[in-house]
């Protein structure tokens, strides 16, 4: 029997992906679980950061192996929706939340809507962009990834705290909304697909990973994965600023003229 090893190689990135949905699944049933423990909550923070993991490879391997399609693109949407949507939610709501009642379930709802719009968005620009594009320089909102990152990082350090996090639900649902907003916004956040190895580049990227080290050394990974956040957030919001004030500045000179 012949094998067409071509055929073959598009099942590769879809087993990551799914890999992904896994991971996210099990950390969802470890949250609904009653009653749940803090094991259990940062077990499921872990599993979402192998979802990460599986996420960051199978569009890499699919690049590799030349498989790229349409029905890859949206798998990965629905493994998003999953893993990087509910999950956290899920996640963050029984650690935190709760105690809120419906507030609670209603924030927690709202980064599962927005990060879906987040994700509708994104395959819709990415269809009207065609196959044959580059990598975009920078992403319109933040990506869902990033921000289940900023929720996963939290629950993680709180139980390095031993638990001293999440004694006011107030701070986490004011962090779970601004990310849900970041998610939808109109805000540019950069990519790093089209990177170049450059004296700028090189310093950023050494600055990053030397200071996520000695956080990670020093404290744990988790405060690395929270620095690593408010890190890519502030950039976003910086470079926003000053795409903005050259904007005002030459809308006035045209005024001007």
């Amino acid at each position: 029997m012949h094998i067409n090893l071509r055929k073959s190689l598009f099942i590769l990135p879809n087993l990551f992906t799914l890999s992904s949905i896994f991971c996210g699944f099990y950390a969802i049933v470890l949250c609904a679980a009653q009653p749940v423990s803090d094991d259990d909550l940062y077990r499921a923070s872990m599993l979402i950061i192998f979802a990460m993991f599986f996420d960051t490879i199978d569009g890499r391997v699919a690049r590799l192996t030349k498989t790229q399609s349409s029905f890859g693109v949206e798998l990965d949407s629905l493994a998003d929706v999953v893993s990087f949507g509910v999950a956290p939610a899920l996640l963050v709501y029984a650690w935190a939340l709760s105690p809120l009642g419906l507030l609670g379930v209603l924030v927690a709802f709202a980064f599962v809507a927005c990060g879906a719009i987040r994700l509708a968005r994104f395959n819709v620009h990415a269809m009207a962009g065609g196959a044959d594009r580059g990598p975009d320089k920078y992403i319109l909102g933040l990506p869902i990834p990033g921000a289940a990152g900023g929720l996963v990082s939290l629950v993680a350090a709180n139980h390095k705290v031993s638990g001293h996090l999440s004694n006011s639900p107030l701070p986490i649902l004011i962090v779970v909304l601004v990310l849900s907003f970041f998610m939808v916004s109109t805000i540019k956040f950069r990519s790093f697909k089209d990177l170049r190895m450059n004296w700028r580049t090189v310093l950023l990227v050494s600055f990053a990973l030397g200071s996520s080290v000695t956080i990670a050394v020093t404290l744990h990974v988790a405060f690395a994965l929270g620095w690593l956040l408010v890190s890519y957030v502030a950039i976003g919001l910086v470079e926003g600023i000053i795409s903005l004030s050259r904007r005002a500045i030459g809308h006035r000179q045209v005024t001007r003229q």
